[in-house]
């Protein structure tokens, strides 16, 4: 048995995942491309199948060209405004009837389990903020969590101190606040 990660392309032919999984997937290797400490990234999650036969010509720029299999087209979105708190931001957002589903990737500081023991009692949030900033067995994480119209969620979660595809984390509810927030969207 080999020992090699899959690739960014691979990733969409790997037969156990569903294609939002797929799609998490395809959105975390991006953002890896692109390096850490970035903002937010939003992304509408596109009906592949759908596109193909809406604009089979924008499905072929975007290399989707082939059959029907199912799958989701992420289409990245205008950066967030600056300064503006990401949950009130994801409170202006209307998606059009054509979007299956969307996703963000954002970074964090998390805490292993048990810290919560040492917190400070009755901190305000800036006092929280640089507690966990300050804690020593903090990690930096990026978080790609996306929804669908239906109800269906998905996280990948990658450390900063494992930065590779192999050691991505994945499952529908690692960060149910977030996916929460995403799914709000479509109300």
């Amino acid at each position: 048995m080999s020992d090699v990660s899959p690739s960014p392309d691979d990733v969409s032919k790997l037969p156990a995942a569903t294609p939002l999984t797929r799609a998490a997937l395809e959105i975390d290797e991006y953002a890896a491309t692109l390096g850490w400490d970035l903002p937010a990234r939003l992304f509408a999650l596109v009906d592949s199948a759908q596109l193909r036969k809406a604009d089979p010509r924008i499905a072929e720029q975007l290399g989707l060209s082939g059959g029907d299999e199912p799958g989701l087209t992420p289409v990245e979105q205008d950066e967030l405004p600056d300064g503006m708190e990401l949950d009130k931001f994801l409170g202006t957002i209307a998606w059009p009837a054509a979007v299956a589903g969307c996703a963000l990737v954002v970074e964090r500081m998390m805490l292993p389990p048990g810290a919560e023991q040492s917190r400070p009692r009755n901190a305000t949030d800036a006092q929280l903020a640089d507690w966990v900033a300050g804690h020593p067995k903090r990690e930096e994480v990026r978080i790609t969590a996306a929804v669908l119209r239906d109800g269906k969620k998905e996280i990948a979660l990658r450390l900063r101190s494992k930065d590779t595809a192999r050691e991505v984390l994945t499952g529908p509810d690692l960060v149910p606040g977030l996916t929460a927030a995403l799914l709000a969207t479509f109300s």
